[in-house]
């Protein structure tokens, strides 16, 4: 019974990361939908002010277990490794309210996981890029066009994210 939970959760982690776009309004080779973002610090951020950058959307929730799984990643697996390079992070929360997410934060804080965050607590960002599933990742290169898309979370996930990133950056 042990290995058939293992082999449907493994199962569950390949199909969702494998079918990238499912649940997404935006595809690949699609000009990515402008938006401006308040993050979590002050700052707002538009997207497309970033033009000649690589920049990666990444939506999440503070109650998606996946999400947080995969932010433990990120700060040496993405942010480490792009920090001098023409690359943008912005992880948005989707449908949630500065409070809790100022709070959720403040506890990965701890674990490492130490990056501004922006918020679209009316979820009108995340309703023009998807419709359902998350963690969810866009990457769009330096003219604003959507190269790939990543749903949900396994081990390698950000692996491949990290190959897609370095492809875009070298171009």
């Amino acid at each position: 019974m042990k290995y058939l939970i293992i082999l449907a959760i493994s199962l569950f982690s390949l199909t969702s990361t494998a079918q990238g776009s499912k649940g997404s309004l935006l595809k690949v080779n699609d000009t990515a939908a402008d938006f401006t973002v308040q993050m979590l610090e002050g700052d707002a951020i538009t997207l497309s002010a970033l033009k000649g950058k690589v920049v990666l959307v990444n939506f999440w929730a503070t109650w998606c277990g996946p999400c947080i799984m995969e932010f433990k990643e990120i700060p040496d697996k993405i942010l480490s490794v792009f920090a001098d390079e023409d690359f943008v992070f912005i992880p948005i929360s989707r449908g949630e309210d500065e409070a809790l997410v100022k709070q959720k934060m403040e506890s990965l804080k701890d674990k490492g996981i130490d990056f501004n965050v922006g918020l679209d607590p009316d979820k009108s960002i995340w309703n023009t890029y998807a419709t359902k599933y998350i963690p969810k990742n866009y990457l769009i290169d330096r003219n604003g066009v959507v190269r790939y898309i990543s749903t949900g979370y396994s081990e390698n996930s950000l692996d491949q994210l990290v190959k897609e990133i370095k492809a875009l950056l070298n171009d």
